[in-house]
């Protein structure tokens, strides 16, 4: 269950070449006459090969077990689809990795495309990481907790959970069965009573002595046979300790092993998969309608269900099912770490090196399956219908948002339906703390992954109109430096402003000033009645002031985008606001950890006493060296 260490990656700088052809226009015969040079020099190894266009770009990154054969491909035009043949026409260079076999090579093309994000790849669509359960093993009473990220820290990973719901229903049937602390260290350290989780039974107070270490390891080996499905083990050990409690006639401990027996109980009546004797396995099947493809995949961890999720990957038009399903499950095991099992609801091609590939990057043995039968078969069915039913909920939702979004169009008089919508904000108090936001929605909803953050550098934090001239300044000054072309998709097809006018006539100007002037703005400003939903005036460049319906199904899609960045803009706010209220001037002084910097606020009690003392009386505080004290000391009073 604990994931093991991902196996290094490659370095591909060596064994790469890139080769270029001639000419710089977007022309079919030009594309092919650059992938022909390249094949003159090309091995029939295996490897990875990476189209460039003519600024370097990547645009399809593609693994062979012949290097040779498979690129030649591409010179076949008339046996390729139309995205392909548009791929190739812009094509200008390629670079090359040969790597020792297809299980590497399948490794490598999952790492390039999730760093390149090719336009042309098929692409696992999903900015979320997974949450884990982890049980540090690095103190004498270990905490549980919830974990994001990298797998740093000292302890046993459990996972992947499908949602944070997930892993906070089973953190909590945890907590209630086991009664292990998920406190910081730092809280843990300066109790001197039991907080109100042991009052409730969710915690067994290791912080104040109400349980000794071995009486706690105890309940860590518990926790741990739980979550790798030994739950009836647990079950037995506890009936059998609350038979004794009896016998003794200690009640209060009977009633408390009662408690947790329930809580078992409870936990096993709510699993909504029966997964027994499956172990570990991750499960997924694929649907298919009106060339949109989704992708359910459920978590099975010890027998117990941890949870679903729907994907749906992008760019999948003329891709084969099959193929769509293996290059999704490699981006996948890109970062979490495989099952023992993986049950599929077809044949995958080439699944002997997928399977080998998985098993490198699990650092053991990994089984590919499709079930015929039994539980297993159970399963791969459930997930099926969940795979159609999600599948039928998006199309449903997207027919919605297309008709929204078209609505939008018409309102704003904008060519077509915008693929990318920005939203802008600021936040401040009394100018303090500033930043701006900026939130992007299309198509498919909103885009968390390409949310933005604007820490306020120049302009008067209590000017609205300067910062938002700031904001755009930068944004789109980055812009036209890095895609002055426009063909990454980041250039916005419609820019909503929160504010009215004014606002609307400061952004202008920065755009003019950079030489823009295609860029759709809408100013949303709340009206004459401000505070009243369905109010709002919407500012437009020509002079026009647009209100709607307060029941329009458009007023009410343009407002959630309105919330949105409100909410987004102020967490960031409140967010910087709470570190710069646990900042100290300490910070400034160069050299000075927080050790010294706790060390010289408990001798002298304020960063003010620090900075107006003696430098005699600074080499008088424990814990502070001369050095330190006279670098403390210069830092103030040099000239």
């Amino acid at each position: 269950m604990s994931a093991p260490n991902a196996p290094d990656r490659f370095n591909e700088e060596k064994s790469t070449f890139t080769i270029r052809g001639s000419g710089d226009t977007p022309d079919l015969k030009e594309g092919v006459a650059a992938i022909r040079n390249v094949l003159k020099t090309l091995p029939l190894k295996p490897g990875v090969y990476r189209m460039q266009d003519a600024r370097g770009d990547v645009l399809y990154v593609g693994k062979a077990r012949a290097l040779k054969n498979r690129v030649a491909n591409y010179t076949q035009v008339e046996r390729l689809p139309k995205r392909l043949q548009r791929m190739v026409s812009q094509t200008r260079s390629m670079t090359i990795v040969t790597t020792n076999n297809e299980a590497e090579a399948l490794l490598l093309e999952a790492q390039l495309i999730k760093r390149y994000r090719p336009a042309y790849n098929v692409l696992l669509r999903d900015d979320k990481s997974f949450p884990f359960i982890l049980l540090r093993a690095d103190h004498d009473f270990p905490r549980i907790q919830k974990h994001r990220g990298a797998r740093r820290a000292k302890g046993n990973y459990y996972g992947p959970f499908a949602s944070a719901g997930s892993v906070n229903n089973t953190l909590n049937a945890l907590q209630k069965l086991f009664l292990l602390r998920s406190c910081t260290d730092s809280f843990f350290r300066t109790r001197d009573r039991p907080c109100l989780l042991h009052q409730i039974k969710r915690c067994s107070a290791p912080c104040v002595g109400r349980i000794d270490q071995a009486g706690y390891a105890e309940l860590i080996e518990d926790a741990k046979d739980f979550l790798a499905g030994k739950s009836t083990k647990v079950q037995a050990k506890l009936g059998d300790q609350m038979q004794a409690a009896a016998e003794n006639m200690d009640f209060e401990l009977a009633a408390v092993l009662r408690d947790r027996l329930k809580a078992l109980t409870f936990i096993q009546g709510t699993q909504a998969i029966n997964a027994e004797g499956v172990g570990d396995a991750d499960i997924f099947a694929l649907a298919a309608k009106d060339g949109v493809i989704g992708i359910q995949a459920f978590f099975i961890r010890g027998g117990q269900n941890w949870g679903h999720r729907s994907f749906f990957p992008a760019h999948t038009a003329d891709v084969p099912e099959e193929e769509v399903l293996s290059l999704f499950l490699m981006q996948f095991y890109e970062e979490v770490p495989p099952a023992r099992t993986v049950f599929v609801d077809r044949e995958l091609p080439e699944a002997e090196a997928l399977t080998e590939a998985m098993s490198a990057q699990a650092g053991r043995k990994v089984e590919l399956s499709v079930p015929q039968r039994g539980t297993r078969r159970r399963l791969l069915e459930q997930a099926t219908r969940n795979a159609q039913e999600a599948l039928e909920r998006r199309l449903a939702e997207s027919t919605t948002q297309a008709r929204l979004l078209r609505e939008v169009a018409d309102l704003f008089d904008l060519p077509e339906p915008p693929n990318r919508i920005e939203v802008y904000d600021n936040s401040h108090i009394q100018g303090t703390n500033a930043l701006g936001a900026m939130i992007v929605a299309g198509p498919e909803g909103f885009r968390k992954g390409q949310y933005r953050k604007f820490n306020i550098r120049q302009a008067a934090t209590d000017d609205d109109f300067a910062m938002m001239r700031e904001v755009f300044g930068r944004r789109f000054a980055r812009a036209q430096a890095e895609d002055p072309d426009r063909d990454s998709g980041d250039w916005p097809d419609l820019v909503l402003i929160d504010g009215g006018r004014g606002q609307l006539n400061a952004v202008r100007g920065v755009l003019e000033d950079l030489g823009i002037e295609d860029v759709p703005l809408v100013g949303v400003a709340k009206g004459p009645h401000h505070g009243r939903e369905g109010r709002e005036v919407f500012h437009l460049l020509d002079g026009r002031e647009i209100t709607l319906p307060t029941n329009a199904p458009v007023l009410f899609y343009l407002q959630r985008l309105r919330d949105e960045v409100h909410r987004y803009v102020i967490g960031a706010h409140r967010e910087k606001r709470a570190k710069a209220m646990g900042a100290s001037p300490l910070d400034e002084v160069p050299g000075i950890g927080p050790a010294r910097k706790k060390a010289l606020l408990m001798h002298f009690g304020t960063a003010r006493a620090v900075r107006n003392a003696s430098l005699r009386d600074l080499q008088q505080a424990p814990g502070v060296s001369a050095a330190v004290a006279q670098q403390v000391y210069d830092f103030y009073h040099a000239k």
